[in-house]
């Protein structure tokens, strides 16, 4: 069984993601990072992204289904995979639904809750590494990343009015795709606004009881 993760943007998503795939072995799909992979590649279908991302496009919901069909395609049998941030509209879930089902796969989802105002003071307080892109709270008091020593900055889409815009489409167009998953009884939802070592032991508790393959 696959996971999706859902969360806001500052409910930790990105690096309990990690801590999920490093600890069960799920290989982990991100949009943007596939997008930047395949538009390396000279394939038929990295060629089409590469042309939409140069022209400045919106990557369509049918390109993002090709882009789910090709890296299912590429895993080694047997693979569990970990959907960050994806569906992230009612639109992308139904196709995406559909493609689950038509490749025999079955899916739960994680919801990490974190309340609005708790995501906006995370994200307006948290720097980033410029070299490894680690990213750390603002209880951290080092200007140097503990990981790699490199310098740490306020990402430029950290400003209150990008973040206070990206957390109001999270709650349009992704609040709905939660609701529709729950009522189908496929998504669990944690307490997401605990510290990050509290929030691994919840996450970790809820697949060690869910995920029995």
């Amino acid at each position: 069984m696959d996971l999706v993760l859902f969360g806001i943007q500052g409910s930790g998503k990105g690096t309990l993601g990690k801590l999920i795939s490093d600890r069960y072995g799920f290989t982990v799909f991100e949009t943007g990072g596939e997008l930047r992979k395949l538009a390396a590649e000279d394939s038929d279908l990295g060629r089409k992204i590469k042309s939409i991302l140069e022209a400045g496009q919106l990557v369509t919901k049918e390109v993002v289904m090709e882009i789910i069909a090709d890296f299912m395609k590429k895993l080694p049998s047997g693979s569990k995979i970990l959907f960050d941030g994806i569906p992230r509209s009612l639109e992308q879930a139904i196709s995406f639904e559909d493609m689950m089902s038509q490749n025999g796969r079955s899916f739960l989802g994680i919801l990490i809750d974190v309340p609005r105002e708790e995501a906006y003071r995370r994200l307006t307080t948290r720097r980033m590494c410029k070299s490894c892109k680690a990213i750390y709270p603002s209880n951290y008091d080092k200007n140097s990343c503990e990981k790699c020593g490199g310098e740490l900055y306020t990402r430029t889409d950290d400003n209150p009015e990008a973040i206070k815009a990206r957390i109001d489409t999270f709650f349009a167009e992704t609040t709905p795709v939660i609701e529709k998953l729950q009522k189908e009884g496929k998504i669990i939802t944690m307490d997401g606004s605990k510290d990050i070592q509290t929030c691994r032991d919840i996450i970790f508790k809820i697949i060690d009881e869910n995920f029995k393959d």
